[in-house]
């Protein structure tokens, strides 16, 4: 599964650093490093709606204080 953060200006702003950092902890943390490849874009046209985050081909929404929800509910059960 690969997952891509936005880390655009927008998204920086709302903490996509943190989600991105979050993630890297948590894909060690569970061992998944070989099945999730987790990269970054400078945009995926949503900014509105940042932290903009593809996991696949479909979109989420994540902040810092959601990125653990989003972990276990689209990315670990589906791996």
């Amino acid at each position: 599964m690969k997952i891509t953060v936005c880390i655009g200006s927008s998204c920086h702003i709302k903490g996509s650093r943190q989600v991105v950092e979050q993630l890297q902890k948590l894909i060690a943390e569970k061992n998944v490093g070989d099945k999730v490849e987790l990269g970054g874009t400078f945009c995926l046209g949503k900014c509105q709606q940042g932290v903009c985050v593809m996991a696949d081909d479909e979109f989420f929404s994540v902040s810092p204080d959601t990125v653990n929800e989003f972990f276990e509910t689209n990315i670990l059960s589906k791996i």
